[in-house]
């Protein structure tokens, strides 16, 4: 299963007629049980990448390949949760036919279980996300998008959330393309790194990450940071 992007440019005409370009030059590819990360400043066009890539935006010039039938779990910058619904009923009805025994195991890996009655304006940000994670996984998807997941979280809490989704990447053969603008978020969980510049966003340089997510310590982590922040990227 592989994911196939060539998309040479995206633009838009604003209401004053002017037109903008958000995305020139965008190539790459990802493999099943592969993490791609694209990385680059706020408002560069990460948002939209993605919605071309979920098939929600066809109006661009360019190639998008990915495997017949499927299946996509996303999970916005906002959890996007429906407030009349608990936490269960939310994930069940974007997955109705997920079992019993996986909707527990998901719920027991993200510590929801106390919190499945509950309703989504009595939940944490933190929480809120953990339930749109989990109604993302319970799809089975082939293809997983995650935008910004961890935003607006303090670090302790990103922290746990992102071991979280390491746990969950590595349980299952998916595609998982992340967007972030924090280059921690990146190193920790990326398999391949996607840098892009700032609008129209073309991508100035890939970074591949050998060592396994286990195998990445503070010190390893850091000294990646370290490297990449000497590159100059914003220059290339």
């Amino acid at each position: 299963m592989r994911l196939e992007v060539d998309i040479a440019s995206k633009s838009f005409d604003n209401a004053a007629g002017e037109r903008h370009d958000v995305l020139a030059g965008i190539n790459f590819a990802l493999d099943a049980g592969e993490v791609g990360v694209i990385f680059g400043p706020s408002g560069c066009g990460k948002s939209t990448m993605l919605r071309i890539l979920a098939g929600l935006d066809r109006d661009y010039q360019g190639h998008v390949a990915s495997p017949a039938g499927a299946r996509i779990g996303m999970v916005f910058q906002e959890p996007r949760l429906l407030p009349w619904r608990s936490v269960e009923e939310n994930v069940r009805i974007a997955a109705p036919d997920v079992d019993d025994a996986r909707l527990s195991e998901l719920f027991s890996i993200l510590e929801l279980n106390a919190h499945r009655s509950h309703f989504p304006g009595e939940l944490s940000l933190g929480l809120a996300r953990r339930v749109a994670l989990a109604r993302a996984f319970a799809v089975e998807p082939d293809f997983l998008i995650l935008d910004e997941p961890l935003a607006s979280l303090d670090e302790a809490l990103a922290a746990r959330l992102r071991e979280q989704i390491a746990i969950l990447v590595g349980s299952r053969s998916v595609m998982t393309l992340l967007v972030t603008h924090n280059l921690d978020d990146a190193v920790r969980l990326g398999d391949r790194i996607f840098f892009l510049s700032a609008r129209p966003a073309r991508i100035v340089h890939v970074e591949t990450i050998r060592a396994s997510r286990a195998q990445r310590s503070e010190a390893n982590v850091n000294e990646m940071k370290a490297d990449l922040l000497r590159l100059d990227l914003a220059n290339l």
